[in-house]
């Protein structure tokens, strides 16, 4: 989806012609956007988004409507309009893969080019990237609680509107969930879509199994029967049996169950019992109602057997502690190849100076042991590898995070699958040692800043102060 160039705050044009103005507007500057705290108060987030990012810096132009509209508002001058009417993003992007684990403080994408350029497309690539990496994390916290059970993605019809669920989607793809439910986003992203039937089709007929005939009669190789309408253990999953054993004598067998209510360890536990006990081990059992990690954790550790969870409200607005929103910000780093950085009152909301970048080491087990953020240019020394370490003979491979991806305002980088972004993601995930995993009370991971990027911002610590 292209999005229009109106898609940002007000203050953004209200800066760029105070720029253009007091001749800022062409200077060379750089932002990072990073997040400072992970969210669903985990250890590690998911890295999500860059494709629609890059999709919208290489199409951002001002149309002749909207700098109409713009006029009308009555705040900005014939030659800045004229100005906006020439303006491209021909910046550099760098950043991490789709996929890639990535951590607080951290910038995800490094934004060259003018102050213009730089600034004005803040807003817009924050509510691309904080979304997504939103999402794709609250799907890899729920894949990881799944164990090996399939995840499918319920949340459509609770997302935030129809833009938010194909953002939902793909991000969720990422993050390992193996399908959806939203036909437009199967169709965009080429996911497998997936469903089974609602309460309404039941109650649709005059009774339960007539229903649970109807629905096999029509779909008799995909067939899920959704067993709770009425009882799920005096009707519903009797009925599924008998309806089970039908088209096994036409020669079709019956795909699952899906319990929606109740105390779902307890039903599916009875349930792969009765099929089990009748001849139809292969018959899947879906869970769904207010899933996320938390309550796939509970039904886990209380023996639930549990094929697939269809996860849906949770997962669309990414609720839970700590979650909602991303929380991600975009500062200045550099300005005509000088440092910037906020100091602020609020060591919280402090910012660190110059481009950076970002080290990761892995141990001599290939698993992910520290990220170090350096200046610019600087690579991590010998000495930091072995305090790291924590022994005289490291055992550390460092690589860079990052790399180009944009230049010029054009991609340097293929766009690559979502099936392969969902595999790397998996791959990265695998390398995360588990205690940075746990759903809850898990172990931080170590970032550390390279002595140089403490020294420079020592440096410049009181520079920009004004004396009386």
């Amino acid at each position: 989806m292209t999005l229009s160039a109106l898609q940002t705050d007000l203050y953004q044009l209200t800066m760029l012609a105070g720029y253009y103005e007091h001749g800022l507007y062409e200077q060379p500057a750089t932002f990072e956007l990073f997040f400072r705290r992970h969210p669903f108060e985990g250890n590690y987030a998911v890295f999500a988004g860059l494709q629609p990012a890059l999709d919208y810096l290489k199409t951002l132009q001002f149309g002749t409507k909207e700098l109409l509209w713009l006029q009308q508002l009555g705040l900005f001058k014939s030659d800045f309009l004229n100005e906006l009417s020439k303006f491209r993003f021909t910046g550099t992007v760098i950043a991490p893969a789709e996929g890639t684990v990535v951590f607080a403080n951290e910038p995800l994408l490094t934004i060259e080019g003018t102050l213009a350029e730089t600034q004005f497309v803040e807003t817009a690539l924050l509510n691309i990237i904080n979304f997504q990496t939103l999402a794709a994390t609250k799907a890899a916290r729920i894949c990881h609680a799944a164990g090996t059970a399939e995840v499918i993605e319920f949340g459509l019809r609770r997302a935030q509107g129809p833009d938010g669920a194909l953002s939902l989607a793909r991000a969720a793809a990422i993050g390992g969930v193996t399908s959806t439910s939203n036909l437009e986003a199967g169709y965009c992203f080429n996911l497998p879509v997936r469903g089974t039937h609602a309460h309404s089709w039941v109650m649709a007929f005059d009774d339960e199994l007539s229903a649970f005939r109807a629905y096999a009669a029509s779909f008799p190789d995909t067939c899920i029967l959704l067993v709770d309408t009425y009882d799920t253990l005096e009707s519903g999953l009797p009925n599924a049996l008998l309806v089970a054993s039908e088209l096994r004598e036409r020669g079709h067998e019956l795909a699952g169950v899906r319990l929606d209510s109740g105390n779902i360890a307890k039903l599916s536990r009875k349930a792969r019992q009765m099929f089990d006990q009748a001849g139809f081990p292969e018959v899947k059992i879906v869970a769904s109602n207010e899933l996320d990690e938390y309550e796939i954790e509970r039904i886990r550790q209380a023996g639930g057997c549990i094929d697939i969870y269809g996860v849906g409200t949770r997962l669309a607005t990414c609720a839970g502690p700590g979650g909602g929103a991303l929380g991600g910000v975009y500062k200045l780093v550099e300005l005509g190849g000088h440092p910037r950085f906020k100091t602020t009152s609020d060591p919280g909301k402090s910012t660190w100076p110059g481009k950076k970048e970002i080290w990761r080491a892995t141990d001599q087990n290939n698993l992910f042991a520290t990220d170090i953020l350096t200046a610019c240019a600087e690579e991590p020394t010998a000495p930091e590898k072995a305090a790291h370490s924590g022994t005289q003979s490291p055992h550390f491979e460092f690589n860079k995070l990052c790399q180009i991806v944009m230049q010029g305002g054009q991609q340097t980088v293929p766009a690559i699958k979502l099936e392969e972004m969902a595999a790397h993601c998996t791959t990265q995930l695998n390398r995360l040692q588990d205690r940075h995993k746990k759903t809850s009370e898990g172990a931080p991971y170590p970032v550390r800043l390279s002595p140089k990027l403490v020294e420079l911002r020592n440096r410049h610590g009181k520079e920009h102060l004004i004396k009386p």
